[in-house]
């Protein structure tokens, strides 16, 4: 095989740079093709610049059809000469570097044990191949290796090749053993050392041991400060990042662009709009405020901080969009309650032709509610399967909840079936899934199927698990649930689950017994565990208690409408009208509005919904006349309508009067 046949016929794949390299070469072979074909390919310098372009480039036909060159030309075996002996190494590292950016390990591997000298670099390139592959025993197994035959001296390379490989909770004791090999080495005031330790320590949760190697470092550049900013993030440190964040502004290093997406997800995690804008600002002087990365994180950090109008802003004026960017807007409304908007901004996307992902599709089935549409469900599920999303976990639990939210639990629990690989968002789906269609017996033994396995329980299992027992009245397993969470599986409970142990105990009219319980609970009680309590004295008519917990809410949620509803209608129970009548008042007083109830049907792929008195749909005269006939044939049959609960209204005088 000539060389000249290798460059000509593989060059067309090369990048225009790279072929600018090769051009004065074409030019020569025109010339005296096989002795100037030779002399290139003979050089060892372009010989390893161009292995390194096929490895960026992952052009591993070229970069083989190179090496059998190379193997051809004795030349390049040449080591009675140090300085050829040394040029040698180059290529061969340049090889080893090139298969092991094209994904060939095993080629990799073979040429490693062949090679006739090594360096360091040598080990550095290996090792690097298999850890960039997760190939973590066989990376450290090699380091291990190098170590023990004492030929081989590991440099701060090798130290940061390791380091970018230690991320998650269980490399945390990998992390310190390199660190105490930095301090052995003498590598601790090395600044690509240090900032791969902050890395490492902060992807592994260690942030004590991130911040102390921050503090203890003489020099620091963009990267380290980027890489404390961005790693107190992640660990959802977001007060702390941002504090760091405005002291390295006051700073002689500046921030990047990374530097600034990190305290935008720093503001999202606090919500903190006021910080967010300011940054915003600064982009906008910067002039960056443009770059793709940047309007995501803005849009995520005021969809995050409520501002729904000012992402949708920044969504509007882009001048160019991804599938990040699209995420992030329909999950932004989802997440503040437009869900209908965030289904339509989908539907749209659809119709315009842009390629959706899978992300973007869980996204809009978070969004379906019990009043979304079914036949709009049906034929997101039907995009799914034309689009391969099928093997996506996150599609597949979203169409779960979808389903179940929809009110089609038979088909939440085909999908779920059909799952080739389920996690415990999965199982948490199917069991919120029966709790909300009111099957707890089946939702407790999906729980235990989920045990056996061997899928680890979340803290939103628990949720789902104790709304289950409340609906079927199974207290003692509840408790026994709640016990669980910290006994068995380390998980602290939320006032969420300590609302849903309120409402177990309400339900089964243990009123007593659930002021207690919150007079027993280690943090202050949330607004969800005063209106569960609220609720629970509503269903059975407790106005004392009922008054206790109304207060409690009202000084922790002064503008939710929650305690007056509740708590008038417990005096309705009462045929307390003058209670009621001054909870009315006192709730028109402070400017608080009821919620408007709702109810809904879909008919013909269509939803109808209706509240309470609606007279604009175009066909109410026709509905109001089939109720008024349904309500003459109920009271024909004898029924008679519980009058605890008719509405009264009040006068200008402050007088109740019935609504007959």
């Amino acid at each position: 095989m000539k060389s000249r046949w290798i460059f000509h016929n593989l060059s067309s794949q090369l990048p225009s740079w790279v072929s600018n390299l090769l051009s004065p070469f074409k030019t020569q072979t025109h010339q005296n093709p096989l002795s100037e074909s030779s002399k290139f390919v003979l050089n060892h310098a372009d010989s390893s610049l161009l292995l390194s372009i096929c490895g960026k480039e992952c052009l591993l036909r070229l970069g083989s059809s190179i090496h059998a060159s190379i193997v051809k030309k004795s030349e390049f075996l040449d080591l009675e000469n140090r300085v050829s002996t040394r040029s040698a190494l180059v290529v061969w590292n340049s090889l080893l570097f090139m298969y092991s950016k094209c994904g060939e390990l095993s080629n990799a591997v073979k040429l490693f044990d062949h090679m006739p000298v090594k360096d360091t670099v040598s080990w550095n390139t290996v090792m690097s191949g298999f850890l960039r592959n997760g190939d973590f025993d066989i990376g450290s197994g090699l380091f291990k290796r190098m170590r023990d035959s004492g030929l081989y001296q590991f440099d701060k390379a090798t130290l940061t090749t390791i380091l970018s490989a230690c991320e998650g909770p269980e490399f945390c004791y990998v992390s310190k053993m390199i660190h105490a090999l930095v301090i052995l080495n003498g590598n601790e005031q090395e600044l690509t050392v240090g900032n791969a330790l902050i890395t490492s320590y902060f992807k592994c949760g260690c942030i004590c041991s991130g911040m102390q190697v921050f503090d203890e470092m003489l020099e620091r550049n963009v990267i380290t400060w980027t890489a404390v900013i961005s790693g107190l993030a992640q660990n959802e440190c977001y007060e702390e990042s941002l504090k760091l964040f405005v002291k390295m502004r006051c700073g002689s290093v500046g921030p990047n662009l990374l530097t600034y997406l990190s305290s935008l997800i720093a503001c999202s995690g606090l919500q903190a709009s006021s910080e967010g804008r300011q940054i915003h600002g600064l982009l906008w002087k910067l002039g960056i405020q443009s770059d793709l990365c940047i309007e995501s994180a803005l849009m995520d950090m005021y969809s995050k901080c409520g501002s729904v109008e000012d992402a949708w802003k920044i969504f509007e004026s882009a001048e160019e969009l991804d599938e990040v960017s699209m995420t992030v807007i329909l999950v932004g409304f989802a997440q503040n309650g437009f869900e209908e908007e965030a289904i339509q901004i989908f539907v749209k996307i659809i119709k315009s032709g842009i390629e959706v992902d899978p992300d973007m599709v869980s996204a809009v089935l978070g969004a379906f509610g019990v009043d979304a549409s079914l036949g709009l469900g049906t034929q997101i599920h039907a995009l799914v399967i034309k689009k391969n999303f099928s093997d996506n976990t996150f599609v597949i639990n979203g169409l779960i909840n979808m389903y179940s939210k929809c009110g089609d639990l038979e088909d939440s629990i085909k999908v779920f079936h059909r799952m080739s690989q389920r996690n415990s968002v999965s199982w948490n789906s199917l069991i919120a899934a029966f709790a909300r269609h009111g099957d707890g017996s089946k939702a407790l033994e999906m729980y235990d199927e989920m045990r056996l396995e061997g899928i680890q329980p979340t803290d939103v299992t628990f949720l789902s698990l104790l709304h289950a027992c409340s609906h079927v009245g199974l207290v003692e397993r509840g408790m026994e649930l709640l016990e669980s969470m910290a006994k068995d599986h380390g998980l602290s409970p939320r006032s969420e689950h300590y609302a849903s142990v309120i409402d177990l105990l309400g339900r089964a009219g243990l009123l007593t017994e659930a002021k207690q319980f919150i007079a027993r609970l280690p943090e202050n009680p949330g607004i969800e565990v005063w209106q569960a309590l609220l609720g629970a004295c509503s269903i059975h008519g407790n106005s004392e208690m009922g008054k206790y917990a109304a207060d409690q809410l009202f000084l922790a949620a002064p503008e939710s409408p929650a305690p007056y509803v509740l708590l008038s209608n417990i005096y309705s129970s009462e045929g307390r009208w003058k209670e009621r009548a001054r909870t009315i008042k006192r709730m028109r007083d402070m400017g608080v509005s009821k919620e408007i109830g709702m109810s809904w049907i879909e008919i013909e792929k269509k939803v109808q919904s209706f509240v309470v008195g609606d007279k604009r749909h175009a066909q109410s005269g026709n509905i109001y006349g089939v109720l008024a006939e349904l309500f003459r044939h109920m009271t024909a049959e004898g029924y008679a309508p519980d009058k605890r609960f008719i509405l009264y209204y009040l006068d200008q005088d402050g007088k109740g009067e019935p609504l007959v």
